[in-house]
């Protein structure tokens, strides 16, 4: 989806069409009206979420601090993110999608697999029939990137950006997607890349062409024999409609630092938030989970995990509280607190979750029963 965020906020309010907006900060509150400020207005320390693609053209991107975007683009419009209206919109369009191909590898909130192989159409018209059933059931513009691979099509999908649809073969990667910087596949970060840079290597054709030794020299055999297939454009891996989630987690990031002795109803009262979020996560997904754990950032931005594992998977908002608390006993709390998470992981169905508790009720029963 083309600023996916930025786009539903058009929807609402689109006097701000064709001018920079950018979408952060705090999250909007059920009784707000109002349609934006300018970014200049702006303070506090929050991130760009998104921002639309006029504010890209100043600089503006994901991430960013607000007060840095603000100096970028001050008279552009700050609208915080509604992520209720995002979730919805994303179901709308990924329906759309599947009313014309059904096989879908979900990633995300705003982007998908799709796989074509099976049907029968001309790519170009089938393509274009898919952004028009999206454009009709949202209002939204996509863009789409269709190629032998996953790989390749996550490339093609941002060349042509906005309302893009861009077809690749094997045959254009040398023409198309050699000439463009590593860190355009999708797997090299920024760490890579500056590595990359240092070895000489900046487009993909270079990479392409590096000797297979001295990539492994320097980021060892498993991913430098990825990077040399990578930018190459060979990728095997299958679109995967189905898809097992490792964690499900919620946090938040505090609109000022908090201290743990003087704001300790207010941060016990984001902990409950933060479990009853997860707790409706794992309901809704028909999960259970063993490991909880939470994470906390404090106001010198370091970070600090701790975990525990119980002896039977839960999804109740009150047992991922006793659990997180277990674990916040073993924090040192000497410095206040920007940002408090709560995970949980080793999930397991809602089925095999029910199996596995009746099995260690029956055991129990048989254990009291040889001691009674």
């Amino acid at each position: 989806m083309d600023a996916f965020y930025a786009g539903v906020e058009l929807l609402r309010y689109p006097q701000f069409k064709s001018i920079a907006l950018v979408i952060g900060g705090r999250r909007r509150k059920d009784s707000e009206q109002e349609p934006g400020m300018r970014l200049s207005q702006y303070t506090g320390r929050g991130v760009a979420t998104t921002a639309t693609y006029e504010a890209r053209a100043l600089g503006v991107h994901s991430g960013m601090g607000l007060m840095k975007a603000a100096k970028l683009a001050p008279e552009a419009i700050l609208l915080p993110a509604d992520f209720e209206q995002y979730t919805r919109y994303s179901r709308l369009f990924k329906a759309a999608v599947a009313e014309i191909a059904p096989t879908i590898e979900d990633r995300g909130i705003d982007e998908i697999y799709i796989d074509l192989t099976e049907h029968d159409e001309e790519t170009a018209p089938l393509a274009q029939a898919i952004k028009d059933n999206v454009r009709r059931a949202t209002g939204l513009s996509c863009s789409i990137g269709v190629a032998p691979n996953k790989l390749l099509a996550k490339i093609a999908s941002d060349l042509d950006k906005p309302d893009g649809l861009t077809i690749l073969t094997a045959a254009d990667v040398r023409t198309r997607i050699w000439p463009l910087p590593a860190r355009k596949i999708n797997g090299i970060g920024p760490r890579a890349a500056a590595k990359l840079q240092a070895l000489g290597i900046e487009s993909i054709g270079a990479l392409a062409q590096a000797e297979r030794a001295l990539l492994a020299t320097h980021f060892g055999a498993h991913f430098g024999d990825w990077l040399l297939d990578a930018a190459q454009g060979i990728d095997e891996r299958p679109v995967v409609t189905v898809r097992e989630p490792k964690s499900i987690s919620c946090e938040t990031t505090f609109e000022r630092d908090l201290d743990v002795r003087r704001d300790r109803e207010l941060l016990s009262h984001v902990l409950l938030q933060l479990c009853e979020r997860l707790s409706g996560n794992l309901v809704r997904k028909g999960y259970l989970g063993k490991t909880v754990g939470v994470r906390l950032r404090y106001e010198d931005f370091r970070g600090v995990t701790r975990a525990t594992t119980l002896s039977l998977p839960v999804n109740d908002t009150e047992a991922i509280r006793q659990a997180a608390r277990v674990c916040l006993k073993r924090v040192r709390f000497d410095r206040k607190l920007r940002l408090l998470g709560v995970r949980i992981g080793s999930l397991v169905s809602a089925h095999a979750a029910h199996e596995i508790n009746s099995a260690s009720a029956a055991s129990e029963r048989q254990q009291g029963a040889l001691f009674s």
